[in-house]
């Protein structure tokens, strides 16, 4: 008997069998067999869903947002790099080693 290698599947398919295991129009024997997963593993799929589906309305949606980015840290690091190629350059076009310009 061979063994099936590991699969992973996207959120959106597991979201979708979910969904399909809430609604109750068929089994979970049918279900497994339509969407080839074990039946153990639509349920918990089924229970992350229900747990989780609060945060969807609730102060979850809050903590998607990105953290507010510090502009004169990233700029002078921009400065910081263009210096240091400008100057490792200079240095290779000295010593021969810089044949091709990007």
């Amino acid at each position: 008997m061979t063994k099936r290698t590991r699969r992973n599947h996207t959120p959106g398919f597991k979201a979708k069998v979910a969904l399909a295991a809430i609604k109750g129009d068929r089994t979970l024997a049918e279900l497994a067999q339509l969407f080839d997963v074990h039946p153990n593993q639509i349920t918990t799929w089924k229970a992350q869903l229900l747990e989780g589906a609060a945060s969807v309305f609730g102060s979850g949606a809050t903590s998607a947002e990105a953290a507010p980015v510090d502009l004169k840290a990233l700029h002078a690091k921009i400065g910081e790099l263009t210096l240091e190629n400008d100057f490792l350059e200079g240095a290779l076009g000295k010593a021969g080693m810089l044949s091709a310009r990007r």
